[in-house]
């Protein structure tokens, strides 16, 4: 997981609740059995102990936190938008896990599906996964002890928020204790659109088209029958038609078949054939392998818009994930799909998509297969979506079980809401262990390529999967690229792209081989370097020069970035000072941070008036970024609970169903806290509470500082 991003810091320590069935998410945490789930991280971390501790003079809460953050655009989206308008930095994304590639760990499983309350495979089965993932091959023996010491011991190479430059608060209320536990409901994010609107998931219905077929369109083909077509779709046998017989030959069954067999099995076309006296419906291909990717065009009314907008709402998926479950049951290409921006797996999330000519009645069929999605909201437009047209996120996070007072809780929101936060890049930008990807990031900005290849395939300390242990050990033992590869069940993650590519190019080019991994995510590494660089400067600004602008600092006019000049210094707040991203395309501060800058690349060998690298896609050009936020729509309550297992308030979900909200006692036996606020592009939610619970939010400091508790 470390040395490549491979996945958000947080997931680790929700990753064992999420594959936990909902009854078992629900219990109390003592009530929990001590079997492990599939992932290496044990399922008690979604609740731990605050502990006191320091950290540069300053006194910090350490605890359990597991949250999300904003979205993430793509490197090329970022590229595009390096001067970035109002000073907010895009992050890189491009359907792979926020900020990650797609990491051995983390490849997307099919959904479950439900139907008549029990568990079993619908009848429109998604598409088969090409590879099968195996176990990790660890063993889920062994005490709860015992797992506790392993994770702990393991995360002994991990990093904290000091190796990554996050050093500093801007608030002086004293910190408080406070968890995040598991639930997805103690996080929900709403996707505000480009309008300002937040998104919500509050209509089902599904608009009127004389044009839509009818319902039995779902119904009429067997499970055999679509078994038959799946495989004529996808080429996976000789055959090249498949022919269904009519039993009840009518006309409006006929067309039922026919408007099935099209809507359901994009790229196949269909004919009536008598044969010795029975009329069959026989299935074809139409326009070769292509037809899959390109819906049917003269299946599409004129006067409907070529794009189905809807909202969707999902638990423990992050968007790419949720899209490729999607157009598995509709049996089309992912690309088909757009949104505006990324939105990550450990939570609740609501947010606008749109998917090319397919109908909101389709879309809303699948309310009834799948577990933990629901689709809404449908209209039909010309357009579709286009990341980064959001204005951002609205979250609605839940602390249980606080320590502060009123008065400390009341100061701390306030801070929140008058200075705001530091605007780091979270723990989740840098990898989790002993391999940090800004180091990654670094080695390519050298052309040390023989180190990058190192980096990304050496054995690490740090949770991992059995079989990706076994790979790292395999290359460490021969240098073999193919044997390693072969201990690999999924070959998509980065270790594996980059195994293939040194088998095919050799070992002598490694740049070649380096390059098979997709565009978007290689940029993942340069771009967490520039923001380790980001982190460690805004924490010597604030340190320097406090929390007011000074003469040498940079605002924003525009996408231009110009001084403070001493004269005009009043006319400015902190919440106007940019910092920039090293690149060739920037301006550095004129003052003591500038030479900070060039110390700190030149001790990483770099030349900060040289970002230009001989690869065009290494070539920095830099960015600006707000050193301060200030959350918007900011509002907060304290509530008494006595049950941890209740939710503290109603998802979109809930209020559909028509579940009457909670109603809180004066006192109960905890208190918990309950935030709403907003944040733009690119902002790291955790870095928001951070700064409310003064807490280092890294799980080495998570996992070291509550192991003797968790006994």
């Amino acid at each position: 997981m470390s040395g490549r991003p491979c996945s958000w810091l947080f997931r680790v320590t929700l990753a064992a609740a999420a594959l936990l069935r909902p009854e078992q998410r629900a219990r109390p945490l003592a009530a929990r059995p001590a079997a492990r789930p599939r992932s290496l991280v044990p399922g008690f971390l979604g609740a731990l102990k605050m502990e006191m501790t320091e950290m540069t003079g300053v006194s910090l809460k350490r605890g359990s936190l597991a949250v999300e953050d904003n979205d993430s655009l793509t490197p090329a989206e970022e590229a595009k938008r390096q001067k970035v308008s109002e000073g907010w930095l895009t992050k890189g994304q491009d359907g792979i896990d926020n900020n990650s590639p797609p990491s051995c760990e983390n490849a997307p499983g099919l959904p479950e599906v439900v139907s008549a309350g029990k568990r079993k495979k619908h009848l429109d089965a998604p598409l088969q996964e090409e590879e099968e993932e195996e176990e990790d091959g660890l063993s889920e023996e062994g005490e709860e002890e015992g797992e506790a010491e392993s994770f702990a011991d393991m995360m002994k190479h991990g990093l904290t928020e000091l190796d990554v430059g996050i050093t500093k608060f801007v608030s002086s209320h004293q910190g408080f204790s406070g968890i995040l536990k598991e639930r997805y409901s103690d996080f929900v994010v709403h996707e505000i659109g480009k309008d300002g609107r937040i998104s919500h998931l509050d209509d089902l219905s599904i608009p009127v088209d004389e044009e839509d077929p009818s319902e039995d369109v779902f119904t009429v083909l067997t499970a055999e029958e679509k078994q038959r077509l799946e495989e004529l779709q996808l080429f996976k046998n000789k055959e090249t038609s498949v022919a269904i017989e009519v039993v009840e030959d009518t006309k409006e069954k006929r067309t039922v078949i026919h408007q099935a067999i099209k809507s359901l099995f994009p790229g196949l076309e269909t004919k009536t054939e008598d044969r010795e006296g029975k009329k069959y419906i026989v299935a074809y291909h139409a326009a070769g392998r292509k037809a899959l990717a390109n819906p049917r065009k003269h299946s599409w009314p004129k006067s409907r818009g070529s794009y189905c907008h809807f909202v969707l709402y999902k638990e423990n998926k992050d968007t790419m994930d949720a899209i490729n479950v999607l157009s598995k049951y509709l049996r089309v290409k992912p690309n088909i799909f757009s949104y505006m921006g990324t939105k990550d797996k450990r939570a609740i999330t609501v947010q606008e998509i749109a998917v090319l000519k397919i109908t909101a009645q389709r879309l809303a069929h699948l309310n009834k297969c799948l577990m933990n999605f629901k689709l809404g909201n449908f209209s039909y437009q010309k357009n579709p979506l286009k990341l980064g047209e959001l204005q951002g996120n609205h979250f609605t996070v839940v602390l249980r079980n606080i320590t502060g007072t009123d008065g400390q809780v009341e100061q701390a929101m306030n801070s929140l809401k008058e200075i705001g936060f530091i605007n780091y890049y979270g723990m989740q930008r840098f990898g989790t262990t002993a391999v940090p990807t800004y180091q990654v990031g670094r080695a390519i900005l050298q052309n040390s390529w023989a180190e990058v290849m190192d980096l990304i395939l050496k054995p690490r300390s740090g949770a991992e999967k059995g079989y990706l242990v076994k790979c790292r050990e395999e290359w460490a033992k021969t240098k073999d690229p193919a044997a390693a590869l072969r201990k690999l069940p999924v070959k998509r993650c980065v270790e594996g792209q980059l195994l293939r590519g040194l088998s095919k190019y050799g070992m002598k080019n490694i740049v070649s081989a380096f390059g098979i991994i997709p565009r978007n995510n290689r940029l993942m590494y340069i771009h967490s370097y520039q923001s380790y660089v980001w982190n460690n400067m805004v924490s010597k600004r604030i340190e320097e020069y406090g929390l007011t602008p000074v003469p040498g600092d940079l605002v924003l006019k525009g996408a231009t970035a110009t001084y403070i000049e001493e004269e005009d210094v009043n006319n400015y707040s902190i919440h106007d000072v940019v910092m920039p991203l090293p690149g060739f395309d920037v301006i550095y501060p004129k003052h003591k941070i500038s030479d900070a800058y060039r110390e700190m690349l030149t001790a990483d060998n770099l030349d900060i008036d040289n970002m230009r690298h001989k690869i065009r896609d290494y070539s920095l050009s830099g960015a600006y970024r707000k050193i301060i936020i200030r959350p918007q729509n900011v509002s907060w309550e304290v509530v008494a609970y006595d049950d941890p297992k209740i939710p503290l308030f109603n998802t979109d979900v809930d209020n559909l169903e028509g579940k009457p909200p909670p109603v809180f006692a004066s006192e109960g036996k905890y208190r918990a806290l309950k935030m709403d606020f907003s944040l733009p592009p690119s902002t790291y939610a955790t870095m928001a509470i951070r700064e409310v619970l003064k807490m280092d939010t890294s799980i080495k400091n998570q996992t070291q500082l509550n192991t003797t508790w968790l006994r």
